[in-house]
């Protein structure tokens, strides 16, 4: 079937090359007309769906002209501050253990799963790590300031304990099958948790809603937003490059979403283990290109970083300037950070889930460097790049990627083109990630004995990237990334109702851990770290 599909890829790419400049246009006429009438068909439901999730709660009874704060963002971030208090400040005190997890102290190869813990935080950051970091900082700064950057980070420490709790649970609740494939995350914990709290009718809904929601949430936010955003880039680069208006690429984005949907189907074959080898490569190396060219940025204007702190506490707590005031700047902190980081949204559970490990709460702890890696860090930096430069100076001639990409050109002359990797990169990680999450929802809808849906499945994630790279379906992808967001709701009902049995897990964990009884690996110990010639 993969042979099939890639032939098919590989034969309409070559055709390309070959079709007349005239018939090229009249497709991309096709194309438009076809994505307005989709868009025009869908348009009334998504719109009404996008209203319920994105349902602003009037604030300008508290400031005059306050924009509304969306009932989406506060209810994660409602229970990322609840969750904080409960687990005791886990996100703070379990932060030097969750580093110990991931560099490998504990792991133990003989111990159940499919991957390492680093190769699982890997593939739970390349699906946070991207185009939000980027963009959504200069959204966040463009329209609440630099104050919003303060809140961001404020939500990012919030939400460690959000995805702590749901990935103790996906990894406790997790199946294994005979041939060692792992399914988890919010499907298993919401029917089998709530079913142990004597709630299966509730919890069987609840796992079905989002699975369902899950599979959206990946044909859309996961995979044609990403590649629709990554190929435009790389085919307006390489018109650029090869022509400009006269260039064989300009407007032909879908070239690349043939190339894109080409290497994804390698990845994709072999399953978690396949993508985690892919992402445990990927991630630190996207991450380390943008990093190190915003720190260079940052070491250059070293003098400055004091003031730029100032701005944003500033701006945090004054609002100057911003619509809303203080307000104003909080909402849209809020915002951008509960949308970058998926705290709360269970997804990062489904990755977490196949960790080899037999403690549930360790791989919750590694779970905590999320947040804090994708909001803390990177999305400071690109905040403080942006203030550095004065780029957010002129945030109203520039909005989103384009602001970020100005604020880093002035400095390194031609760092669009490094965007033009960074990019792609970050939205292949995504896409590769959501194609697990959504195949895992898929595994648990048709209970794992559908081998034929599963085929279906990967042909039409393969599909949708060629189609979200050739066509501007606003609607539909307005609508995916609504009911991406959507999956908070039946994910945190279950995460709350089973507070009680997390915390439980944390103190039993917490405690052996300070008794010594959680010791280091050390290949060939016994069960009290002893090699058998000391015992």
């Amino acid at each position: 079937m993969y042979k099939r599909l890639l032939g098919a890829l590989a034969a309409v790419f070559a055709l390309s090359g070959t079709v007349h400049a005239a018939e090229q246009s009249s497709f991309q006429q096709f194309l438009d007309d076809f994505s307005m009438m989709v868009n025009d068909a869908v348009s009334p439901f998504t719109t009404k769906f996008s209203e319920i999730i994105f349902y602003p709660i009037p604030m300008d009874w508290l400031v005059d002209g306050a924009p509304g704060l969306p009932v989406i963002v506060l209810w994660l971030f409602s229970f990322a501050l609840f969750f904080t208090i409960y687990m005791g400040f886990i996100n703070l005190r379990g932060f030097t253990q969750a580093f110990r997890i991931v560099k490998g102290t504990y792991d133990n190869p003989d111990d159940p799963g499919e991957v390492t813990h680093f190769q699982a935080l890997t593939a739970a950051l390349s699906a946070t790590v991207g185009l939000g970091n980027i963009a959504g900082v200069a959204i966040a700064i463009s329209v609440g300031g630099p104050g919003a950057t303060f809140w961001m980070i404020l939500v990012g420490l919030f939400g460690m304990t959000s995805k702590f709790c749901e990935v103790t649970l996906g990894h406790k609740y997790r199946d294994i099958d005979e041939h060692g494939v792992v399914s988890g995350g919010p499907m298993k914990y919401l029917s089998k948790g709530l079913a142990g709290l004597g709630m299966p009718n509730l919890g069987k809904t609840l796992s079905v809603i989002f699975a369902l929601i899950c599979i959206l949430g990946a044909f859309g936010a996961g995979n044609m937003f990403q590649a629709n955003q990554a190929t435009f880039q790389l085919a307006a680069i390489a018109a650029e490059l090869t022509g400009g208006a006269d260039s064989f690429f300009a407007g032909k984005a879908w070239i690349f979403g043939l190339i894109y949907a080409g290497l994804l189907s390698f990845v994709i074959v072999g399953g978690i283990r396949g993508i985690t080898h892919v992402t445990e490569f990927l991630v630190p190396i996207m991450a380390a290109v943008y990093v190190i060219a915003a720190l260079a940025i940052i070491g250059a204007n070293i003098t400055d970083v004091p003031a730029a702190f100032g701005l944003i506490f500033k701006g945090a707590f004054t609002g100057e300037g911003v619509v809303g005031g203080i307000l104003g700047v909080l909402i849209m902190g809020l915002r951008r950070a509960t949308f970058s980081n998926e705290a709360g949204l269970g997804t990062a559970s489904i990755a977490h889930a196949a960790a080899k490990t037999n403690e549930p709460v360790a791989e919750g702890l590694v779970a905590l460097i999320e947040p804090f890696v994708d909001t803390v860090v990177i999305c400071t930096m690109t905040a403080l790049v942006i203030i550095l430069t004065g780029a957010y100076l002129q945030a109203g001639d520039f909005d989103g990627i384009a602001l970020t990409s100005m604020a880093f050109d002035s400095f390194f002359d031609g760092f669009r083109y490094v965007l033009t990797i960074a990019v792609p990169m970050f939205a292949f990680s995504t896409t590769i990630t959501y194609y697990y999450y959504g195949e895992r929802a898929l595994d648990y809808l048709t209970k794992g004995g559908h081998k034929q849906a599963t085929n279906i499945y990967k042909m039409c994630y393969l599909l949708a990237i060629v189609v979200g790279s050739a066509m501007q379906l606003t609607a539909v992808m307005d609508f995916a990334d609504a009911a991406l967001l959507a999956l908070g709701f039946p994910n945190l009902i279950g995460v709350f109702l089973l507070r009680k049995e997390v915390k439980a897990l944390l103190n039993d964990y917490w405690g052996r851990l300070k008794a010594g009884k959680i010791k280091p690996y050390v290949p060939g110990a016994n069960e009290s770290g002893k090699l058998p010639q000391e015992t």
